[in-house]
């Protein structure tokens, strides 16, 4: 076993959560997949047992608590980095019509023949998240969007909103930082046409987790996103 597997059961049993024997298997596989290819470029910091079944695998999985994600419609999981939450999220419901977003190709890479050895299916988008919310193929065409690890509320919301349709959501997965985040992220909400409906804190073995989501109530603004220079440097 790649990963600790009974740390992740503890875990799951924590937030209430379960998965098949299949979706175990899958995870292992991945986790073994990411062990060996984080040899030759850099995916992840986090390639520990402990570390893969709480801080990657049910912390991922943590996003089931708060959303039905088989009538969830199309997932865009931005900035995913090595394929988290995507790629468990897939493992455990094969179903899903998930998009992989990042500006790193080789990642992309990875996910993509990952999921080919896992026999899941899922599409891919290499661009900047500011660039796809002025693309009109992407721009307010998702149902969910998730994102973890990625950067500040205040600035991610501007990167994922415009991505996500009106009446759709946006989860952003959080830390010991939520709460200040989210205050200082208030004006950016609004002006990008979300609301909060819910925090959800998650109880994980190493620590809270805190899963902010937001309702996209009307159209985002022509203006935004900016340009990702001006998004860092001058958050809403």
């Amino acid at each position: 076993m790649n990963f600790n597997l009974s740390l992740l059961k503890e875990n799951l049993d924590n937030m209430s959560l379960s998965i098949s024997d299949e979706a175990v298997s899958r995870l292992d596989r991945f986790a073994g997949m990411l062990a060996e290819k984080n040899k030759l470029f850099n995916l992840t910091a986090i390639t520990d047992p402990d570390g893969i079944a709480v801080k990657h695998f049910a912390d991922s999985l943590s996003v089931m608590t708060v959303c039905d994600l088989q009538s969830a419609g199309k997932i865009l999981d931005l900035g995913t980095g090595a394929g988290f939450p995507g790629v468990p999220l897939l493992a455990a419901n094969p179903d899903l019509d998930v998009a992989f977003m990042d500006s790193t190709a080789k990642k992309l890479g990875f996910i993509s023949s990952a999921l080919e050895d896992l026999d899941l299916s899922a599409s891919f988008i290499n661009m900047r998240a500011e660039d796809a919310g002025r693309d009109k193929e992407y721009r307010e065409s998702f149902d969910l969007a998730v994102s973890r690890a990625v950067a500040p509320l205040n600035v991610l919301c501007e990167y994922a909103l415009p991505l996500v349709k009106v009446g759709g959501s946006f989860i952003a997965m959080k830390g010991a930082n939520a709460e200040a985040e989210l205050s200082e992220a208030q004006s950016a909400v609004k002006k990008l046409g979300a609301s909060l409906a819910k925090t959800v804190d998650v109880p994980l073995t190493d620590g809270k987790r805190t899963l902010l989501v937001f309702e996209k109530v009307s159209p985002v603004s022509e203006i935004y996103p900016r340009a990702g220079g001006k998004i860092k440097k001058s958050p809403l």
